[in-house]
């Protein structure tokens, strides 16, 4: 069926949503609009769905998420007996709308639904899930997305984001659901709440929740009479609730909300991307960190598994990277621990690929191994099944990756802003003890290492020409892979999609033991690195540069030097 007729089928037979309806009428005859809606149907991978608000097959909407929901209901009914799902939402625009549809849909099919009921973190349906022994998990959100993105990430028995092998089953049973011909089936959520087929989850869950958290203080007293000030936002998201609840149990008495960023607002109006990588996101909390004059400010991202920092210097304020912060949060978790008796033996930390080299060599420092995995949480969480199903998850000390996602602790097995928070304060606490800000705590590890700098530039390509546009950049550099980058000689290239790593010099070959992945990466002398992969959950392509200088400044000129190279090639 072409995009056309797919227009008048949804024309005719979408009309349980008055906002598609209203939109459909509008693109009556733009034959470009109704194309970008119909072109193609959102593909359900390891991170589910995601897709713009909006009418059509290529679109998140009611239809979708019902379809989505259907498909999944049938996967499970084939794999498993007395299934049960855990769903929740952030604050996006229909986040609740789609919550509850899916609801419906899996009530419809024999398979309880146990619904959150208010917003709540991304983390939290990852520990919902294992502590209500459920089959899978649903959580409605576009993470840090512009407010016209909406999305449907799904989790496994295990509390990690879907394998690959159980998303392409999922996606199969969702590719043989009709949107309208009486596949998907529909129970009224009220009657299903009645039936008991649908059930509110309990405040019960989130205090076992917090009490988790809490546990992976490495110094739990640290933060009681500390005088730390920090500013807080939620950029209008999901964490409000529990991070500000965490900080509280700890001893942080004085937390300042951005007032413009604290209530759910799913249109994000004082930052159109919420992104807390983004210092544009972070402007109206550092307006109010220079009232304040705050230690430190924390931004959570809209479903709060993400979290970024900013920190008081003598000259102002300093946006501390991803990998930055996590670099400190590994430092001060490994020196304290082993500093207190408390740090396991043979112990365990995780990193993605394009997560910062430094690590490695924190790691080598304390005598823990470390893992790099690919880029994705569900792979870090993948690490600690792992380590459990051979009765040493008491191994695994922390785990994150450059995008500003980390994890302590084995309760959950995706990212978790809460519990990072908590630590970011935690630490801040210890160091300014010792008359330390956590600006110098870096500089500190900086100049005991040296001068990593990492820089992640991201290339926007929209649509069905900007799909086809990524795909040709992959192509072309897998056909003419760059002899150097910005002078420096490329020494090993690897790439994930065939599994295979070359030594440029010797032209020797490896195998790659990690799961197949759209990657390529290029070591360059010096200990310099570049890496490209297309976003997973977004129309971008990334670039991933790693330059290692002998200053601040040094290794600031090298970065921009390798990614000034490699835009050329995103045009």
């Amino acid at each position: 069926m072409d995009t056309k007729e797919l227009y008048k089928v949804w024309l005719e037979n979408a009309t349980d949503d008055a906002d598609l309806t209203k939109e459909l009428a509008g693109i009556a005859g733009n034959e470009d609009e109704i194309y970008e809606r119909f072109y193609r149907e959102l593909k359900f991978g390891t991170a589910g769905l995601r897709g713009i608000i909006g009418a059509g097959t290529n679109r998140m909407n009611v239809y979708t998420v019902r379809r989505a929901t259907q498909g999944l209901a049938n996967f499970l009914n084939k794999t498993c007996k007395n299934a049960s799902v855990a769903i929740s939402h952030d604050s996006r625009i229909k986040a609740d709308v789609f919550a509850r549809e899916s609801a419906r849909v899996l009530a419809a099919n024999g398979i309880k639904a146990y619904i959150s009921t208010e917003l709540e973190p991304t983390p939290v349906v990852s520990y919902a899930v294992r502590a209500l022994k459920s089959a899978a998990g649903i959580m409605v959100t576009a993470s840090h997305n512009p407010a016209k993105y909406n999305g449907y990430k799904c989790y496994g028995s295990d509390g990690c984001q879907m394998t690959d092998a159980s998303a392409d089953a999922v996606y199969e049973e969702i590719l043989k659901v009709d949107y309208f011909n009486g596949d998907i089936k529909l129970v009224d959520f009220e009657e299903g709440l009645k039936s008991g087929m649908i059930e509110w989850i309990g405040d019960d869950l989130y205090e076992t929740y917090l009490n988790n958290v809490r546990k992976q203080s490495v110094n739990p007293d640290m933060c009681k009479g500390s005088g730390l000030k920090v500013v807080y936002t939620p950029l209008n998201g999901a964490g409000n609730k529990l991070v500000r609840e965490i900080l509280s149990r700890i001893g942080i008495e004085n937390v300042v909300v951005v007032p413009e960023q604290e209530m759910p607002d799913g249109n994000f109006p004082t930052c159109p991307y919420p992104n807390p990588e983004i210092k544009e996101a972070l402007a109206v909390g550092l307006a109010l960190c220079e009232k304040e004059q705050a230690d430190l400010l924390l931004a959570t991202d809209p479903d709060s598994d993400r979290v970024g920092i900013s920190v008081k210097t003598k000259d102002g304020y300093r946006l501390m990277t991803g990998n930055e912060t996590g670099i400190m949060l590994i430092n001060y978790l490994l020196s304290t621990r082993k500093e207190k008796g408390t740090l396991p033996e043979n112990p365990v930390a995780v990193k993605t690929i394009v997560t910062s080299k430094l690590v490695e060599k924190i790691c080598e420092k304390y005598g823990c191994e470390l893992k790099n995995i690919l880029t994705g949480f569900k792979y870090i969480g993948e690490q600690i099944l792992l380590l459990e199903q051979k009765g040493e998850e008491n191994r695994y000390v922390f785990g994150f990756e450059e995008s500003y996602g980390y994890l302590a602790g084995t309760y959950v097995r995706d990212k978790d802003a809460v519990v990072a928070s908590m630590l970011i304060c935690e630490m801040a606490a210890y160091y300014r003890q010792q008359g330390k800000s956590l600006d110098e705590v870096m500089t500190e590890i900086y100049e005991e290492y040296g001068y990593y700098l990492n820089r992640t530039d991201s290339y926007e390509f929209d649509g069905a020409a900007g799909m086809a546009k990524m795909a040709d950049i992959m192509d072309g550099f897998r056909k003419e892979p760059p002899k150097e980058v910005a002078g420096y000689k490329v020494t090993e290239i690897a790439d994930y999609l065939n599994s295979c790593q070359k030594d440029v010099a010797t032209g020797e070959q490896t195998e790659i033991n990690l799961p197949k992945s759209n990657v390529l990466s290029y070591s360059l002398e010096g200990g310099m690195g570049v890496i490209v992969r297309p976003s997973g959950t977004e129309p971008k392509v990334k670039v991933y540069v790693t330059a290692v200088g002998t200053t601040k400044e040094n290794a600031a000129e090298i970065a921009e030097n390798l990614a000034k190279y490699m835009s050329a090639f995103m045009k």
